[in-house]
Parts: C-alpha cells; structure tokens; sequence
C-alpha cells in the first residue's frame, strides 16, 4: 500500500508534464522535446523569486508557470513557426525542439553555473502522517491534489470555452478549423502556453522531490514514455500512462531494486510499442516522432 501511494504521488507528477506533451502533439503531430527546458525554467523561476527576490510561496509558484507559459510561447514563434511556415514534414520540428532544450539547459549553466540547489524547506508543508500503516507526507498529498486540481480545470477549459473547443477541433483538422475561422497562430501559443505552464508545476515538484539542476529536464524522458504507453495525443491516456509508470517504478523500487526501475520502465515502452503502437488511447497516425 505504501508503494501504491508513493507510485501515484510520481505519477501524478508525471501526468502533470505529460499531457504537455500531449496536448502540443494532439496539434501539431512533433513531440516537443523542448518541454523539459520548460520545466527547468519553471523550476529556476520558483527558485530566484523564493530567494532572492523573498516573494512568498504563491506568488512565486505564480512568477514560475508564467514565465515557463512565456518561455514556451516565445520558443514556438523564433523557432518551430518558422519551420512551419516552410515545411510541413514535423521530423524537423522534432529536431528542432530538441536544439532547444539543450540550449535552454546551456543558458542556466551558463548564467547561473551547473551546481544542485534545493527550494526552501519551507515551500511546501513537511509533516508525517500516518493512516492505517501507511505513512503519507505532506508533499506527496499536495502533489496528488495539485496535480487533480490542474488537469480537472484543463479538462474543464477544453470541454466548456470556446477556446477549449477550437483546440479540439483544431486537434482533429487544424486546417479545416483555420478555414472555419479559428485563429491557428493564436491557438497554437495558447497551446504552448498551457503546457508550459503545466511544465512549471511539474519542474516545482521535481525540484523538491530531487534538487534542481539545470538538467532536471531529462526527467520528462519518463513523462513522454508515459505519454507514449497512454496514446500521444490523448490527454486521458496521458494520465493513464503516467499512474501505470508511476506505480511501476515504485513498486519495482519497492520489492525488487530502485537499480531496477529504469529496466522496468523502458520494458513497458518496447512492449507496449510491440502490442499497440499507438497505445492505450491514442489514434494510429502514418507519422508518429
């Protein structure tokens, strides 16, 4: 049970960047890898406006999802925009999005060095609990509501706004919602911006279940398997996706080996790309990258 609780607690967290990852591809069919630079720069932002500016805790969490929103927006106008204007073949956005992250991580190493650093203890609440055996921290129970919190008002904004409903349509035909009248240019930052800031609440996470350092964002390695295993594309399946790993490296960290989760985790990955490409939820596609 108590592996059952620390495997939801990562994969909420999981999830949190994963359907990033899905909802940039449910629109325009790359997988941004990019994403973790996101998450890096929501990490650092957390982290300076903590402490050196001594703003508190919400106000902070608020400067990180904004500036990882910026940071995506900005990232999809100088560098993806311009490829799509050229191209429609996504293998080079793909590239691209991977240029991007290692010259996000460079950026941190080189204006605020390679060291680890860690958030205030007093970022989020500390305490023990034990209940029925099982003992839960406090981190782990924010994680989880936090992360329910995020993707239920995500959900909402897809399913109730007629933005949410362009996105929608635009992830089934994005040029027939263009004809339609749907601002494509605009729609696709907003895309951006969302993930970033779904990014940000994963990279705050992370920072304080295991230091933030500029290269935290290889993490999101994890995040996508999940996104793959649920379906790419699907943001239901990305949740999915993210419980089933989260489970599956702490039960295997549980009752085999923590040197085992990897194996584990990259197992699941060829052995659902063997069974169902497409995974659980996701649409079969004649290009998937």
């Amino acid at each position: 049970m108590q592996q059952i609780i620390n495997g939801l607690s990562l994969g909420s967290v999981y999830a949190l960047i994963a359907v990033g990852y899905s909802l940039v591809y449910s629109i325009l069919l790359f997988s941004n890898f990019a994403h973790g630079g996101f998450l890096v720069v929501g990490g650092y932002a957390c982290y300076f406006l903590l402490t050196q500016w001594g703003y508190s805790v919400p106000v902070s969490m608020a400067g990180a999802l904004i500036a990882s929103g910026l940071t995506a927006i900005i990232t999809e106008r100088l560098a993806y925009k311009p490829i799509r204007e050229r191209t429609t073949t996504t293998l080079y956005l793909l590239i691209a999005s991977m240029g991007v992250n290692i010259i996000i991580e460079n950026l941190f190493v080189v204006t605020v060095g390679g060291r680890i650093r860690a958030l205030p203890q007093n970022t989020f609440p500390t305490g023990i609990f034990k209940i029925a055996g099982v003992t839960l921290s406090a981190s782990d129970i924010i994680s989880l509501v936090t992360a329910v919190i995020f993707l239920t008002m995500l959900q909402i904004f897809l399913n109730k706004t007629r933005w949410g409903l362009a996105i929608r349509a635009a992830a089934c035909d994005i040029r027939t919602a263009g004809l339609m009248g749907v601002n494509v240019t605009f729609l696709i930052s907003l895309v951006f911006f969302v993930a970033g800031i779904l990014a940000a609440v994963g990279g705050i996470f992370l920072s304080v279940r295991y230091s933030l350092y500029p290269q935290l964002g290889s993490i999101t390695t994890k995040a996508f398997i999940a996104a793959v295993i649920g379906g790419l594309g699907s943001l239901p399946g990305a949740v999915v996706g993210s419980l089933i790993l989260g489970l599956a490296e702490m039960l295997t960290a549980g009752f085999i080996s923590s040197q085992m989760r990897d194996l584990v985790v990259y197992s699941l990955l060829v052995i659902m790309l063997l069974i169902r490409p497409a995974g659980f939820f996701g649409k079969a596609v004649s290009e998937k990258i």
